[in-house]
């Protein structure tokens, strides 16, 4: 959206030192843009909760396969070379050291226990097995990576020159964001003002948002895929794509100028750490928080240098690719059909974008609104891709079992009425498994589904009930009360 020749920055604000970040002017141009993101951000989110509580995208689920999901997923991180690449050409030296640390704690000290001490239990202390490497070993190699740049910035081994190579490695590249960081700030809904709501920006990022599901569900197979859940079923596809809408409305309200999505990076460092809990993620949202409130917390995250960042994303992003690809294994990789779809479905997300981003004023309609959403879907290469891979493997003629359909079918089935299933996709507390399981409430889209032995068990129950109330007795242990 920001794209558009309305919001293009002006020239004079293009030089970040000649800018004096805080006169008025200068204020009022980043925050008038902020305002018409809130407006565009809020109103695109209502249509995502439409789309996630109504069913719409579990419905659609049905037609989507194997040779839908591999392109949408390997899309995410393959255009994304060329960024991850310049931040770590920075200092090839320090990524290199960050990929090493990475693949030396992930891949070759996984198996190795380190002995921590414990206290508790019978023998008060004692030492246990602990696999640090395994569990830690991204949050590992970014500490002593940082830790190095530290040094090095310290002692001036880093050059001090901002043009020449490797200065982007020092720690005190954005020292001015720490020092000018407040230590408290609450933050609030409407805090740069009223958002405005335009046409062009509304249909600029519901685009995005129709990227952003596809490229959600994407993830939600991915994520079960690495930690070695069930797939997951159409209500929790449903319910999933809904909170992200609601977290979009949230976000638009608080002004952050971004929507919030699954974080495709986050699935390569599950995948790496090997860690899928949900209460890790619940405790990491509270650090969230804290950072958000206490400045100077986040601003010292900040000063993580560039070409440690970029070390991470290069390990990050190929694993990405490589479970979008795994994908692969439902279908038969035998059949020219099916090498077409996916190489046609996947060069097409690389090299349309591409054009598109190097052509824009050749998709000039004359119609801003539309050629809005034409260059935000076009340069999507998951959108790409994945639609392109979508409408091929539902048109060409192909057998269910060549299509990988008949393996995902029984395993999509499987997942929706198995015990783990229920147990990994419910909601918390009880809610939907032994609490508020009606009937009206099982008919909602997003609401958990009963397998079959909480069926017999609900029902057995309600049975035992309804005999104890018809014969007039009351369960063992209960009292009478009167009011």
């Amino acid at each position: 959206m920001l794209s558009l020749p309305a919001w293009k920055c002006p020239e004079w604000t293009l030089n970040a030192s000649q800018v004096d970040t805080s006169s008025p002017e200068f204020i009022e141009e980043w925050q008038k843009r902020i305002r018409e993101l809130q407006g565009a951000v809020m109103v695109a989110s209502c249509v995502q909760m439409l789309v996630g509580f109504s069913g719409l995208i579990g419905f659609l689920m049905r037609f989507i396969g194997p040779l839908t999901i591999a392109p949408t997923i390997s899309l995410v991180a393959l255009p994304l070379f060329d960024s991850a690449g310049g931040d770590a050409g920075i200092h090839w030296g320090i990524s290199s050291m960050t990929i090493f640390l990475i693949v030396l704690f992930s891949q070759y000290l996984k198996n190795i226990a380190v002995p921590v001490p414990v206290y508790g239990g019978e023998k008060k202390c004692h030492t246990s097995k602990f696999y640090l490497f395994q569990v830690y070993p991204v949050l590992l190699a970014l500490c002593f990576s940082w830790l190095v740049c530290f040094i090095l910035t310290v002692t001036n081994a880093l050059p001090s020159a901002p043009t020449a190579y490797g200065y982007q490695a020092r720690t005190d590249t954005r020292g001015s964001v720490l020092s000018q960081a407040p230590w408290f700030r609450f933050p609030y809904p409407g805090q740069w003002g009223l958002p405005t709501v335009s046409l062009a920006g509304v249909f600029g990022i519901i685009a995005g948002v129709i990227a952003s599901m596809v490229e959600s569900v994407g993830d939600y197979y991915a994520c079960a895929r690495l930690v070695g859940a069930p797939p997951p079923p159409k209500h929790a596809i449903n319910r999933g794509i809904a909170i992200e809408g609601f977290g979009c409305l949230l976000a638009g309200a608080w002004g952050t100028g971004n929507g919030t999505t699954s974080y495709s990076e986050n699935v390569g460092a599950l995948g790496i750490t090997r860690v899928g809990s949900r209460m890790v993620i619940v405790a990491a949202g509270c650090v969230l928080l804290l950072m958000g409130v206490f400045g100077k917390i986040g601003a010292a995250f900040a000063t993580i240098p560039t070409p440690v960042i970029g070390g991470m994303f290069l390990v990050m992003f190929g694993v990405i690719s490589a479970v979008g690809i795994s994908n692969l294994q439902y279908v038969d990789m035998n059949s020219a059909r099916n090498l077409f779809i996916f190489g046609f479905s996947t060069y097409c997300g690389l090299a349309i974008p591409n054009w598109v981003n190097k052509n824009p004023e050749k998709l000039q309609t004359g119609i801003l609104q539309l050629d809005q959403v034409i260059q935000v879907l076009l340069t999507t290469g998951m959108f790409v891709g994945g639609f392109l891979g979508f409408l091929l493997d539902n048109t060409i003629p192909g057998s269910r079992e060549e299509r990988g359909l008949l393996a995902w079918s029984q395993i999509h089935e499987g997942s929706e009425e198995t015990t783990k299933a229920s147990e990994v996709y419910c909601l918390p507390w009880g809610i939907g498994t032994k609490f508020w399981i009606s009937s009206c409430t099982q008919a909602l889209p997003f609401w958990p589904r009963l397998d079959h032995s909480e069926q017999s068990e609900v029902g057995q129950s309600q049975l035992t009930l309804c005999s104890q109330v018809s014969t007039g007795e009351q369960p063992w242990g209960a009292t009478e009360t009167r009011m």
